[in-house]
């Protein structure tokens, strides 16, 4: 490779010369002796001006960096942030700036660099040379964007296929957690009532599962041979076809897997809305309806966006429910991973394909930050509020339970079938019931020197729940983190700080996961084949929820609150601990609830990242589903759903209820 070409060589001088760079008015108040001692580490950290020769020589024998040069690197940008702040950016604020310095160095290594590298590939040619031509080629390709399916029975261009898809999922995600939301909050359930836990556990199992589960109970209740079709042939004599497999069914499945996420979102801003607003409208006269339709819903419009958007971009990077249920509809995501891991092997097609999905994600941001212009959405503000918060008028009331509450059943059902083939010897032949594949995956015994884990489930099982443990309070705090300074924070570039958050997020996990292993395979920062590789994947993957989550709560606090706080002499960090996040909690239980679920049920991001060391509950049960031991598979998944049960209860108590001071009937 040439020295030119080292990414790490101008990541480095930069590093080296970032003080040199700096207002000069700030050295005074920084110090010699700061400057000197950052410099003196970091140098000695790796092996000083010899490391540098070796990489400007182009050499092939690098160290990989350690766990002191990494310490040495976050000093110095505290050191550079600080100096920024005290020549008077970002106000002054030292914290700000150090936030900001941190958070955009973290997306540029670990987003904006491996996601560019892949993406790179588009516009190279079959040598590995920079050809434009080829990669436009890719891009206006007829198989993308053909229209054939509007004057010709045949198919749509990929790229059509996930636009109208990732549409219509992502709006009926987006209002099916909102009729969840407000049939939690706004129907009259008693919040610590059995209808009101019912309701949590229901409206959140699918997201406490893999993915493929979702998709196997519906090829139960819908496929060929599946209930549906069977009662329709018994009573009819429709003879079964393959009706569900297609656009419906991948529509169907990731409306279940992400309603969810558009869920807690919403629940987290309902509970934001000041009573006092509607209290006040019902005061004037207003009715119930005119309440909710003038004051209410106008309020609910951060969330809804939030909720339009990650839908949008989640149903256009899904792959577990396209690969199950999709039949011959063909999507990018599904494209992609055939382009990557299929015969034909064309990283040039799958990158240019990663392009589109980037490009509509950036769409969707930009509509966005169109429909929500400079409108201010502020409900919480220091003033007390001890109102009652207005019960749906009863027309609404009643579409939102004849919606909400069958869906919920469904969803019952879907899991009753799912893990119901756990607990029989062989499903579809013999329906016996049996533990054995319990005993199989998650076998005890006591040996010479006490209790073995004899299951060949233990190690993947512990594995996955250190990884995921480690990898949700990362990804929370630092999502919030993000979300605090998008929302209160003004400075050049914010736009596409923010946008860089997504990026992640909008490309398929396995393209993903290819760039990891290609960016981090060599050193300085090899971390190819372990554990911490996967932890970033998991953080970075799942970030936007958190982010998105935090800023649409942001949107509802008054700045007030942290004005008066700093009135008072308290720092960004003590205003931060102390008003701030108790008012987040909402976001907070997302973002940790997401990050944590995800992180244990993912397929897709880390199928490539895997080890024999490292392995994980999901590509543990593909292998058994690969193998065809079925019984063994949706027995983890029965054991995955509990304990993901138990986590989310736990994560809820830990986080706890925002606390705003209202009545409750």
């Amino acid at each position: 490779m040439s020295r030119l070409n080292r990414p790490v060589v101008w990541l480095w001088l930069a590093a080296l010369l970032g003080f040199f760079a700096m207002p000069w008015n700030a050295w005074p108040d920084l110090g010699w002796l700061e400057v000197g001692f950052a410099l003196a580490t970091q140098t000695q950290a790796i092996n000083g001006w010899q490391y540098m020769q070796l990489l400007w020589q182009g050499s092939q024998t690098l160290p990989a960096w350690g766990a002191g040069t990494w310490v040495c690197m976050t000093a110095l940008l505290m050191l550079l942030a600080t100096a920024w702040s005290r020549a008077g950016a970002f106000k002054g604020d030292a914290w700000t700036a150090g936030a900001v310095v941190l958070i955009g160095v973290l997306l540029l290594v670990f987003v904006a660099y491996p996601v560019g590298n892949a993406l790179s590939a588009a516009w190279r040619d079959e040598h590995n040379a920079y050809a434009w031509q080829a990669g436009w080629a890719r891009l206006t390709d007829s198989r993308i964007w053909s229209l054939s399916c509007v004057h010709a029975n045949l198919n749509c261009g990929v790229a059509w296929n996930t636009l109208w898809l990732s549409t219509w999922v992502a709006l009926g995600t987006t209002v099916l957690g909102t009729l969840l939301a407000l049939l939690a909050e706004r129907t009259g359930l008693k919040p610590k009532g059995l209808a009101q836990q019912l309701l949590k556990l229901l409206a959140l199992a699918p997201i406490i599962t893999p993915p493929f589960v979702v998709g196997l109970g519906l090829i139960l209740l819908f496929g060929r041979a599946g209930i549906v079709n069977q009662l329709l042939e018994w009573a009819w004599a429709i003879e079964p076809t393959r009706w569900f497999y297609g656009a419906l069914g991948i529509g169907l499945a990731q409306m279940f897997a992400f309603t969810p996420i558009a869920y807690l979102m919403m629940r987290g801003v309902l509970q934001g809305i000041s009573p006092s607003l509607e209290e006040a409208s019902q005061t004037l006269g207003a009715s119930r309806a005119q309440v909710f339709w003038s004051v209410t819903l106008p309020l609910l419009k951060p969330g809804l966006v939030n909720a339009f958007l990650i839908g949008f971009i989640e149903s256009m990077a899904d792959f577990g429910n396209p690969i199950v249920v999709g039949g011959s509809y063909s999507v990018l995501s599904t494209e992609i991973f055939f382009a990557i891991v299929g015969a034909q092997f064309d990283p040039g097609r799958a990158a240019s394909l990663a392009w589109l999905l980037t490009l509509f994600a950036f769409a969707v941001f930009a509509l966005q930050h169109l429909v929500m212009g400079r409108q201010s959405f502020t409900t919480v503000s220091g003033k007390g509020d001890a109102g009652l918060s207005a019960v749906l008028p009863n027309g609404l009331t009643r579409i939102t339970q004849a919606i909400a509450i069958p869906w919920l059943a469904l969803t019952f059902v879907i899991y009753v079938f799912a893990f119901s083939g756990g607990f029989v010897k062989t499903w579809g032949r013999d329906y016996t019931l049996t533990l054995q594949h319990f005993e199989m995956a998650f076998g005890i015994a006591k040996g010479d020197f006490g209790w073995v884990w004899v299951g060949t489930a233990w190690n993947s099982l512990w594995t996955t729940l250190e990884l995921s443990a480690v990898s949700a309070p990362l990804t929370a705090v630092l999502g919030l983190l993000i979300a605090w300074v998008l929302a209160r924070q003004s400075f050049r570039g914010k736009r596409f700080f923010e946008f860089s958050t997504l990026l992640a997020f909008a490309i398929p996990g396995t393209v993903l996961g290819v760039s990891y292993v290609v960016a981090f395979n060599v050193p300085p920062i090899e971390l190819t084949g372990t554990g911490t590789l996967i932890v970033l994947c998991f953080m970075f993957r799942n970030l936007p929820v958190g982010v998105r989550s935090g800023v649409a709560s942001f949107e509802q606090l008054d700045k007030s609150l942290e004005e008066a706080s700093s009135m008072l002499r308290a720092t960004t960090w003590q205003t931060l601990r102390h008003v701030v996040l108790p008012l987040l909690r909402p976001a907070l239980l997302t973002a940790l609830l997401y990050s944590f679920i995800r992180s244990m049920t993912t397929v897709s991001a880390v199928i490539f990242l895997v080890t024999a060391e490292n392995d994980l509950a999901t590509t543990y049960i593909i292998g058994r589903v690969g193998n065809g031991d079925y019984g063994i598979a949706l027995a983890y998944c029965t054991v995955l759903m509990v304990l993901m049960s138990l986590a989310v209860w736990g994560i809820q108590k830990m986080v706890g209820d925002r606390e705003l001071g209202r009545r409750v009937v």
